[in-house]
C-alpha cells in the first residue's frame, strides 16, 4: 500500500525556538534540523515538524516509493523529494522520498 508508514507530522507554532525549547523539557527528542521558519524533532517512533504557518503548511508526510505519481517533485535542503496532494477533506498530505 502507498500510504502504510507516516514520515513526519508538521504542526503550526509562533515561533521556532520557543517550541523547541519546550518539546525538549517535555521529551525525549533530538533536533535534526531547525532555522527560522522550521525545526524537525525525532522521537523514537516518528518525527515532528514545527512549521511557521506563512512559511511551511501544517501536514502529514508519508514515505511513497514514487512521489512523482502525485505531481511535480520539490527538491529540500534535507535532500528529500515532494509533492504536496490533499484528501477529501483538504487536509494536506505531503508525499515524501529520501535519496539513498
Amino acid at each position: 500500500m502507498e500510504m502504510d508508514t507516516i514520515d513526519h507530522i508538521a504542526i503550526t507554532v509562533a515561533n521556532i525556538e520557543d517550541s523547541i525549547n519546550w518539546y525538549r523539557q517535555q521529551s525525549q527528542c533530538r533536533i535534526l534540523y531547525h532555522d527560522k521558519t522550521w525545526a524537525l524533532l525525532e522521537y523514537h517512533n516518528i518525527k515532528l515538524a514545527l512549521v511557521i504557518d506563512r512559511e511551511h503548511p501544517p501536514h502529514f508526510a508519508m514515505i511513497s516509493e514514487k512521489p512523482e505519481q502525485y505531481g511535480p517533485l520539490t527538491k529540500h535542503r534535507d535532500g528529500s523529494l515532494s509533492v504536496y496532494i490533499e484528501d477529501p477533506d483538504g487536509n494536506r498530505i505531503e508525499m515524501i522520498k529520501y535519496e539513498s
